[in-house]
């Protein structure tokens, strides 16, 4: 347990918790929405500092980041804990409840990781935004022995949060859960704006930045919603990789899975607004590999987490056309 990063003391003993747009009010021995953050004796302190619910050395393409240093693998770690209450969670066993832990303070960790030769710590499973604190401190020491930090997250924080910890991230994969705030605030308990501001930050700043979308039918892949989310992220920029991931039932959600024709639909439109489309959870030919988009050279193959890359740096080898990405 540490004390919390952000907060405001305010009447009666409670706080105001500034890390997300929720801006959660805490009385005095309460939780506020991620349930990881508590009003304890006037302060707020986060209960998951250093507590590890999961740890793996994942290939990088299952963040999914398909463009950043693509074949290689990444020492990932999780806690608990998110401050979005998705219906539909495909990770709620260690995102809505509190699963069996283990301690590894921030040096040991990083220690860790480079035992492993991995070029980088994935903060990923549950969201890690609400680990902010073990994130602000582990990610300095990661980037002094020579490792990347890299974020999976809804993108659900506060941009003076955000602000202090982009000097510290490499490489971001968004969760935009839809591009339909009543979606948002319906299936998710957040709102959608700060998400999109979040994006445009990360990516003017320079972040390595992917998003994904979970394409859950008849909820969020209407091909009115999905062409305004692709024009969103062309004027911000063509180049951003974006992996529509398919649905299946999880969590609090019954809803059959998305159709492999509605997987396919959006692919295809897709292509006509970005130059890097993928999909994910399905086992389709299209949608897997990377090609120039200019000469449609193939520049990566692959097969499920089998990489096969002709880059050497971030541009086509046949015509030259630069290729968004770290390789």
């Amino acid at each position: 347990m540490k004390e919390a990063f952000y907060y405001s003391r305010k009447d009666n003993g409670k706080l105001m918790c500034r890390l997300c747009p929720h801006n959660c009010l805490i009385a005095p021995g309460k939780h506020g929405l991620c349930r990881v953050r508590i009003n304890k004796e006037g302060k707020l302190f986060t209960e998951n500092y250093a507590m590890i619910s999961s740890l793996n050395i994942d290939p990088i393409e299952k963040k999914p980041l398909y463009h950043y240093y693509p074949g290689t693998e990444v020492f990932s770690i999780g806690s608990y804990g998110c401050n979005l209450a998705c219906q539909y969670c495909q990770n709620w066993q260690i995102s809505q409840v509190k699963p069996s832990l283990r301690e590894i303070p921030p040096a040991l960790l990083v220690e860790a990781a480079k035992k492993t030769g991995s070029p980088a710590i994935a903060y990923t499973y549950s969201e890690p935004s609400v680990w902010y604190e073990y994130i602000r401190d582990t990610a300095p020491i990661a980037r002094e022995a020579g490792l990347k930090n890299i974020m999976i997250t809804n993108a659900y924080i506060s941009t003076e949060a955000l602000e202090d910890l982009i000097p510290y991230l490499d490489a971001v994969n968004v969760d935009l859960k839809a591009f339909s705030g009543e979606f948002y605030r319906k299936y998710c308990r957040g709102s959608l704006t700060p998400v999109l501001e979040n994006i445009r930050l990360l990516y003017r700043s320079g972040v390595h930045i992917e998003l994904t979308t979970l394409l859950i039918n008849g909820y969020n892949d209407s091909r009115d919603e999905i062409r305004d989310l692709l024009s969103w992220v062309k004027s911000l920029s063509p180049d951003i990789p974006v992996h529509f991931s398919r649905y299946f039932p999880a969590y609090r959600f019954e809803e059959p899975a998305t159709p492999l024709e509605k997987m396919k639909e959006i692919f295809q439109l897709a292509e006509d607004h970005l130059n890097f489309v993928y999909l994910g959870n399905v086992n389709l030919e299209a949608g897997n590999d990377t090609s120039c988009p200019v000469c449609d050279c193939l520049l990566i193959k692959r097969n499920y987490y089998q990489v096969k890359s002709i880059l050497k740096k971030a541009e086509c080898p046949e015509c030259g056309q630069p290729v968004y990405g770290k390789y």
